[in-house]
């Protein structure tokens, strides 16, 4: 098998002594092209020289969420095609690692690496939906590209969070919990709309939800991990079926402490809930227009202020090694 490892050396939680370890374990078992991503971006484009050659059979992405959202998209260029594109496979080296977690992967790097070579062995592999996000045709935001996503998005508040993280780390911050719950306080002190909604959703054959002040899309549960322990935003969200939006239409005092609660307590069989809240399962097509510019994020990253953002979950989009 001839493979490309596609290596992030900022991710966070793995040495280069680890690294060469991992290179060394993976090239035992296959012919390995390996290649250090040098700017952002360049994991995306080496994911799409992947898809496009005619001999790599599989894509293994070293890094965080970011780099594996890269490959992704790389990797999907032209679009899904299960029989022609390599599989990917993920070896976890960021500070949260929602994506490898979510497909039952070990959150250490080592042992995912022993995990994945099995699963190679055994041929392993699952065929998961991807969610895609694109600019909403005749609105102001209709040139923005399309982009896909592994397990979230967010419209609002909770891309707002991590922009402000973002600003931190770019100032030399490290990336901890405690530094996203500082960010979460301040982000819901200067929220300009959290108790006038500016956001509406639109469903085909449904009657629009308005005055929704965040959205929340999950492709998968859980949503994120504090540490150890999982976040159900959507507990029914999955690989295998559509969309689920989380939305929320007051931020009072009250309701954040209320629903962040919910967060902290959730679990597989429940999510938050209550009157302000409310919870959709397995869409496969919506729309989020906002009165005002509102900052999104994918995968957990930062992508500037949208107006109109349309929303795709599509099925079996990727081959990936489990």
């Amino acid at each position: 098998m001839r493979a490309l490892l596609v290596v992030n050396p900022a991710a966070t939680t793995t040495s280069a002594r680890t690294r060469d370890v991992l290179i060394h374990a993976l090239a035992s078992e296959m012919k390995l092209e390996v290649v250090t991503t040098e700017y952002r971006g360049h994991a995306r484009d080496l994911g799409r020289q992947a898809g496009e050659s005619d001999d790599i059979e599989l894509v293994v992405a070293l890094g965080g969420d970011g780099t594996v959202n890269e490959v992704v998209n790389g990797l999907l260029h032209n679009g899904p095609d299960l029989d022609r594109l390599p599989r990917l496979a993920v070896v976890p080296g960021g500070s949260t690692n929602v994506f490898a977690r979510a497909l039952g992967l070990p959150n250490d790097a080592v042992e995912a690496t022993g995990a994945l070579l099995d699963a190679l062995r055994e041929d392993r592999e699952r065929a998961i939906g991807l969610g895609l996000a694109a600019g909403t045709p005749d609105t102001e935001d209709e040139a923005v590209p399309s982009r896909w996503f592994t397990f979230c998005a967010g419209l609002g508040f909770d891309a707002g969070v991590i922009g402000r993280v973002e600003q931190q780390r770019e100032r030399g911050k490290r990336s901890t919990h405690a530094l996203y719950l500082r960010q979460v306080a301040r982000q819901f002190l200067d929220e300009p709309h959290r108790r006038h909604g500016t956001i509406t959703l639109e469903r085909p054959g449904q009657d629009p939800v308005t005055d929704l002040v965040m959205s929340i899309i999950c492709n998968t549960s859980p949503w994120t991990f504090l540490g150890n322990r999982p976040v159900y935003a959507s507990p029914k969200a999955s690989f295998d079926t559509g969309l689920d939006v989380l939305t929320l239409n007051r931020m009072s005092t009250g309701a954040v402490a209320r629903y962040a609660t919910q967060l902290l307590t959730s679990s597989p069989e429940r999510g938050p809930h209550g009157k302000h809240a409310l919870s959709l399962h397995d869409l496969t097509d919506f729309t989020l227009h906002s009165k005002a510019p509102l900052p999104l994020q994918m995968d957990g990253d930062h992508l500037g202020l949208r107006t109109s953002v349309t929303f795709t979950g599509v099925r079996r989009a990727l081959r990936v090694i489990v």
